[in-house]
């Protein structure tokens, strides 16, 4: 599974931690940056994320910023992501169940590091179980 990840300066410790997790588990991992705890603009790593969602470079997309709203509501901005902010691990796997979410953002200052873990563990193992959300998703995708 070929997994991107972005953050801002307020998720970096925590994408870094990520990252290397989903390494260590062999995942196929693309690092969007940033590289630091330098002061950076969230939008512009969002709108990276997203597109390599929408063009199908990767499975599935991961963004991190100190609370996930600003990256949430940015990269839900790129037409065709449905990006959801989840804090705990069962808004991850209702998030992929019920939304076919294809993009998960996280809080790097509202989490540890081992709920973010355990958060993305289950939007990676939990699948879209279609049905009566597939029509509710097709609507979402109509929205322009």
């Amino acid at each position: 599974m070929k997994i991107a990840i972005a953050s801002d300066h307020a998720g970096y410790e925590m994408k870094e931690q990520i990252k290397n997790y989903l390494l260590e588990k062999k995942f196929d991992i693309i690092d969007l940056g940033t590289n630091s705890n330098a002061s950076v603009d969230y939008p512009d790593y969002a709108k990276k994320l997203g597109e390599k969602v929408t063009k199908g470079e990767v499975d599935f997309g991961i963004g991190i910023c100190g609370t996930g709203i600003g990256m949430s509501i940015a990269v839900n901005k790129v037409k065709g992501v449905r990006g959801a902010l989840c804090l705990y691990p069962s808004m991850a796997e209702y998030a992929r169940k019920h939304n076919n979410a294809n993009v998960l953002v996280l809080a790097g200052r509202l989490m540890g590091i081992d709920l973010a873990i355990w958060t993305v563990v289950k939007f990676l193992s939990t699948d879209f179980e279609g049905g009566r959300h597939k029509r509710r998703v097709d609507k979402i995708d109509e929205i322009s």
